[in-house]
């Protein structure tokens, strides 16, 4: 079985606190990615019952590489929202915990098995049902609005990042209509 993983520019819906709190959403519905990909409202629903609390946090999609926990894991009308903790006690945690405080790494990438997809007209797929195998930490997520953002960021600003995201959408769906 091959795991895909989606990652690629940042944007700005995840909150790091204490330097070791990760919440917010790593994957939200109704988004184009940047790989053409839709994930549909609730496609992960079946595979958050089948695999509770098994749902890994990985550096980089690493499996090698655990670098903390999620405590919680669930779909809501938005997204996949999430919340857990770097585990400092482990040499990468630390590493990672240090990057993000810096703003070196802000972003957040599923890696999953699409288990049901249709292809549309342009080549991505509308993910219908996802089996979800881990939560990374990574430099570059495939969602643009999957990302960590920092303690010292301004949420006035976050919010008028969320806003021109919303216009450049809607000016780009035009564009190609």
């Amino acid at each position: 079985m091959e795991l895909e993983h989606k990652f690629c520019r940042l944007g700005d819906t995840v909150n790091v606190s204490d330097g070791t709190v990760i919440e917010g959403y790593a994957s939200l519905f109704d988004r184009k990615d940047q790989g053409g990909d839709v994930v549909a409202k609730g496609a992960y629903a079946t595979s958050l019952k089948t695999m509770k609390s098994g749902i890994k946090m990985l550096w980089q999609h690493d499996p090698a590489q655990p670098i903390g926990v999620w405590d919680e894991v669930r779909e809501d009308s938005k997204g996949l929202w999430v919340k857990g903790r770097i585990l400092t006690d482990v040499a990468k945690g630390r590493d990672v915990a240090a990057l993000i405080a810096a703003g070196a790494i802000d972003g957040l990438s599923i890696g999953y098995r699409a288990v049901k997809a249709a292809k549309n007209d342009k080549g991505g797929r509308l993910l219908s049902e996802l089996e979800l195998w881990e939560v990374s930490l990574v430099t570059f997520p495939m969602l643009p609005d999957a990302r960590v953002a920092g303690k010292g960021d301004d949420p006035a600003e976050i919010t008028m990042r969320e806003l021109a995201a919303v216009f450049t959408e809607a000016r780009n769906a035009m564009i190609t209509r």
